[in-house]
C-alpha cells in the first residue's frame, strides 16, 4: 500500500486509534492532517510524526462546530492541495443507564460522535467530488450492531454512523469515491481503560480470541480500505472485534 502524493485528514487523531492510524497511513506515504480538539497534544503528535520523517500538519478543530469543519477543510487544501482520505474518528463515551443518562449525555455523544462524522464527511466530499477520486472511512464500533447496556447514547450514534456511511456510499459511488465503516470492538485505549475491570472481564470473556485489539490492529484494516486495493469495495462495515460478533 502506497499512498505518496495523497493527502490523509484523520479527526480526533491526537492520540489512541486516531494516532495509530495517521501514523500508518504517514509510515505508508501519505500527507497526514492531525486533527483534533486537543490542540497541544494534535500539535505534539504532529511533532512527533515529523521527527519521523512524515509530512504533516496540526489543525485544531471542534467537529462539531461547521465553522470549524469549513476552516479544517480549507486548511487541509491550502497545505497539502488535495483530500484523498478522511477518517472520521473522532468521538466520546459519556455512559450510564438510560433511565439515568441526561439529555445532555445524549447529545453530547450524538453531536460529536454522528453530527461531527456528518458535517466533515459533508465538507470533504464535495471537494472529493470534484477530483473524482476519495476514500472515507468512519470508525463506528461493535456496539453500534449489537448494542450494550449502559451505552444507549453510544450505540445509538455509532449505528447511526453505519447508516450514514451507506447512504453515503451511494451517494458518492459515481464519482469514485468510496466510503467504508469498521467496527471495533473491546480495543485498548485509554478510554477503555476507564472501564471496570469487571467490564473488562465481561468483555474478554465474550471474545474468541480472548485479548483486547490494540490501536494498530485497527490501523491495518483502515489502511487497506484507504488503498487501491480496496477500490471496488464501498458501503460495508468491516468488524474488528476478535470474533465478539459472529
Amino acid at each position: 500500500m502506497d499512498f505518496k502524493g495523497k493527502t490523509a485528514l484523520v479527526t480526533g487523531s491526537a492520540r489512541g486509534i486516531g494516532k495509530a492510524i495517521a501514523e500508518r497511513l504517514a509510515n505508508r506515504g501519505a500527507r497526514i492532517v492531525i486533527s483534533d480538539v486537543l490542540a497541544e497534544l494534535a500539535e505534539a503528535t504532529a511533532a512527533e510524526l515529523k521527527a519521523k520523517g512524515y509530512e504533516t500538519a496540526a489543525i485544531k478543530a471542534n467537529v462539531t462546530d461547521p465553522g470549524d469543519v469549513n476552516h479544517l477543510i480549507e486548511e487541509t487544501l491550502s497545505r497539502f492541495q488535495t483530500l484523498d482520505i478522511l477518517v472520521n474518528n473522532a468521538g466520546i463515551t459519556r455512559d450510564t443507564l438510560l433511565v439515568r443518562m441526561s439529555e445532555e449525555d445524549w447529545d453530547k455523544v450524538l453531536d460529536i460522535n454522528l453530527k461531527g462524522a456528518f458535517l466533515v464527511t459533508q465538507a470533504a466530499a464535495k471537494v472529493m467530488m470534484k477530483q473524482r477520486s476519495g476514500r472515507i472511512i468512519n470508525i463506528s464500533s461493535v456496539v453500534g450492531r449489537m448494542g450494550n447496556a449502559g451505552q444507549a447514547n453510544y450505540a445509538a450514534s455509532k449505528a447511526g454512523l453505519i447508516g450514514l456511511t451507506k447512504a453515503t456510499a451511494k451517494e458518492l459511488a459515481g464519482r469514485s469515491v468510496t466510503v467504508n465503516a469498521v467496527a471495533p470492538g473491546y480495543i485498548a485505549t485509554e478510554m477503555t481503560e476507564k472501564l471496570s475491570e469487571a467490564a473488562k472481564e465481561a468483555f474478554l470473556a465474550n471474545i474468541p480470541l480472548k485479548r483486547p485489539g490494540t490501536p494498530d490492529d485497527i490501523a491495518g484494516v483502515v489502511a487497506f480500505l484507504a488503498s487501491d486495493d480496496a477500490a471496488y469495495i464501498t458501503g460495508q462495515v468491516i468488524g474488528i472485534d476478535g470474533g465478539l460478533l459472529m
